[in-house]
């Protein structure tokens, strides 16, 4: 089971990956991070996403029926986050974040900025959904 800097490390294999970070979309900081972003700061591109990932979170209109907010089916643990990912495509880009469910609480997306003339943007969503699955925090 890999840790944050495997999980990122693994994410820059993917074809056209110019950049991942694993940020906590509450607090807008980059818990790791590994290659390029944006601007050339990775903090400020942490913060950014985590604004675009709170916003996109807290809107009813992005949640699956019957979303409660809070606590697992089960009742006990932390529930999944109430989005999967987001894809962010510019002219020459895209952005993709994963949610990434954790026991504690679902604050944290992998963030993997891919080239897009050589990123496969199907290809990194099945590998970020699986990374996220396999990422053991704590």
């Amino acid at each position: 089971m890999p840790g944050i800097d495997e999980c990122l490390l693994e994410a820059m294999r993917l074809p056209g990956a110019r950049g991942a970070a694993l940020v906590d979309w509450t607090s807008g900081l980059a818990l790791g991070s590994v290659g390029e972003f944006p601007g050339g700061d990775h903090e400020a591109a942490a913060a950014e996403a985590a604004e675009v990932a709170r916003l996109t979170s807290e809107q009813r209109a992005f949640t699956p029926d019957g979303f409660d907010g809070g606590q697992g089916a089960d009742g006990q643990g932390a529930a999944d986050p109430p989005v999967e990912d987001l894809i962010i495509s510019n002219r020459d880009s895209y952005h993709l974040l994963r949610f990434v469910p954790t026991s504690f609480d679902s604050s944290v997306f992998l963030h993997v900025w891919l080239g897009r003339s050589d990123g496969n943007l199907a290809l990194a969503r099945i590998r970020l959904g699986e990374m996220a699955g396999r990422l053991v925090l704590g």
